[in-house]
């Protein structure tokens, strides 16, 4: 394991589950990437870092965090993206839910207002480096920071969701922002990104979800 995935497992918090079987060969069609998340693992079975602007799921679902295998279920809220999230395996989450997933042997950030996957880096140590790099940009810290100086520390299964969308000119700032369930942010803005894919520039769009959220 490379020095900047052991830096990042050095500031990171505590673990969220306990030890996994190290001879387990589901991360094995994920390749080399596949292998070092299985290495990080091992080390710290999830976690979150950047005072829980970051989450590296753990391997199994536990009260703090869903496991790496029922989020990456076609029928938990990739269902809520038709298609659009079927061929990533996402492995951690930025404050706003955004997925950092492996996709065809290289690492990307699946956005999830639009269902864009962005390539970012080609192996797990590159991806620790960029986020040790700029940690803000990458994990949203300084929001995730400002928002819990202000309403307390944030529920272990909640992300901060933009009342206004993002993509839709919603502002980066705490005025804006909400925690909600992570599974149920990720279902809201599924359908977001649905209307974003099927309809053409300029279109107008709706945002809707099942239930306005509300402040903690």
């Amino acid at each position: 394991m490379g020095p900047s995935l052991n830096k990042l497992l050095e500031i990171a918090g505590a673990p969220f589950a306990g030890d996994i079987d190290c001879s387990t060969d589901a991360f094995d069609h994920f390749g080399e990437i596949g292998v070092s998340i299985r290495d990080v693992l091992a080390k710290k079975n999830g976690f979150f870092c950047f005072e829980s602007a970051l989450r590296f799921f753990p391997s199994v679902t536990v009260e703090a965090s869903w496991g790496l295998g029922e989020w990456n279920s076609p029928d938990l809220w990739k269902t809520d993206y038709l298609g659009l999230a079927d061929n990533i395996f996402c492995f951690a989450e930025d404050i706003f839910g955004r997925q950092f997933a492996v996709c065809e042997g290289k690492i990307g950030i699946f956005e999830i207002e639009t269902g864009d996957f962005d390539i970012v880096a080609l192996s797990l140590q590159e991806w620790a480096s960029m986020l040790l790099l700029d940690y803000n940009q990458m994990t949203g810290f300084r929001l995730a920071h400002e928002w819990q100086v202000r309403h307390g520390p944030l529920h272990p299964r909640h992300r901060l969701m933009a009342r206004t969308p993002f993509v839709l000119g919603g502002e980066y700032s705490l005025t804006n922002l909400v925690a909600l369930d992570s599974l149920q942010l990720m279902k809201n803005l599924g359908n977001l990104a649905r209307q974003i894919h099927a309809l053409p520039d300029g279109s107008r769009i709706e945002f809707k979800v099942g239930q306005a959220p509300k402040p903690d």
